[in-house]
């Protein structure tokens, strides 16, 4: 990088370009883990692929730069444009996407990107600080991308919902009784929709309060009957048979509509993965000061390498990759269950797919932990 001090220096005179940083966070540990030459060849195939990409996506006179052993891959715009003299934030994310991409697609490595505005150079101090400000920056894009994809897939679920109770009245027959239980359904859902966006910041469930969640209690035998109605359309479509069975009454610590969202995910997760035409079983039991929640589901099932990492933001099974989804249903599972004191885990069901059960402790259980 130290090499193209001077024609960086020389471009920065004409205004602002922006640098963008691209870094292999698992390269150290591929050193340690692997010896030198492993981490060598890591290194090798990443700038191979880091430099095809940035010669088909950048202009002549754009700049490149990667010092040998470091995890650091560095793209200076400097090239002059027509149309302004820095490229677009748009640009500058598509470019950084793309050459990102070929590097995970070409060594199975995860990266890290960022980018500034470069607006001076100082010799003396290097480009350090500015690389740390462009990873910095992509952190946070990335985290407001995540907060915006949970609260999309939140709107989306009682949205789905409302639909498909609507769509069902206006396309079938129904008599008064069934048609004012849709309605009623359909209602609860737009208000609890509406209690969403109220608090969307509180209850984006990328940074819950364990005392906001555990301040309250619910019925759970209501908020189960509550997430089948709101699956129902779903399960429907899927010719889907849901099957519920609770041995006992209890009240959990733990705010309805944080309990409802974490049923109706887990209820839609099995319906979704499970077979067309087949059943989905949620049931609920006293375990000591826990009730024990399970969703048993006869779809293909989660592999024992997987079963960590499926409650990750934006992961998936490899066996339900074909199937439509975000990855982001089972993490705000976890992070509801979590914060209210509790747990979750995946095993094998007995219908043959996969078995989500989930630990939540009861009122008095969950105000004792809080405090």
């Amino acid at each position: 990088m130290a090499a193209l001090t001077s024609p960086i220096a020389a471009a920065l005179r004409h205004g602002p370009a922006p640098l963008l940083v691209l870094r292999l966070p698992d390269f150290e540990r591929v050193a340690w883990r692997d010896g030198k030459r492993a981490a060598r060849r890591l290194e090798r195939l990443t700038c191979s692929a880091f430099v095809e990409s940035a010669r088909s996506v950048l202009r002549t006179g754009d700049l490149i730069a990667h010092d040998p052993g470091s995890d650091l891959f560095c793209i200076f715009m400097t090239a002059p444009s027509r149309e302004s003299r820095a490229p677009r934030a748009v640009d500058v994310r598509a470019v950084l996407e793309r050459v990102a991409a070929t590097i995970v697609m070409r060594c199975e490595q995860r990266v890290e990107s960022g980018w500034t505005m470069l607006a001076r150079l100082d010799a003396q101090r290097g480009l350090g600080q500015d690389i740390a400000l462009a990873l910095e920056r992509g952190a946070r894009e990335r985290e407001r991308y995540e907060f915006f994809s949970a609260i999309g897939h939140e709107l989306r679920t009682p949205l789905s919902s409302i639909r498909g109770y609507l769509e069902t009245l206006l396309d079938e027959q129904t008599d008064e009784t069934t048609a004012r239980r849709f309605l009623e359904t359909a209602r609860r859902e737009a208000l609890r929709m509406g209690r969403l966006l109220d608090g969307m910041f509180e209850f984006s469930l990328l940074d819950l309060s364990s005392c906001a969640l555990t301040a309250h209690w619910c019925d759970l035998q209501a908020q189960m009957l509550a997430a089948c109605e709101v699956v129902r359309p779903l399960a429907h479509s899927r010719n889907v048979t849901i099957r519920r069975k609770m041995t006992a009454e209890a009240r959990i610590g733990i705010d309805p509509d944080a309990c409802l969202q974490l049923l109706v995910n887990m209820l839609d997760n099995a319906v979704k993965y499970g077979r067309n035409g087949g059943t989905v079983c949620i049931s609920a039991r006293a375990a000591r000061r826990n009730v024990l929640i399970t969703v048993d589901d006869d779809g293909p099932g989660i592999a024992p390498d997987e079963r960590e990492s499926i409650f990750n933001l934006r992961v998936r099974g490899a066996a339900g990759a074909s199937r439509p989804g975000t990855g982001i249903g089972l993490a705000i599972v976890k992070m509801i269950a979590e914060r209210a004191g509790g747990s979750i885990g995946v095993t094998e069901s007995p219908l043959g797919g996969a078995r989500f059960e989930v630990a939540l402790p009861l009122k008095e259980e969950s105000a004792a932990r809080a405090s």
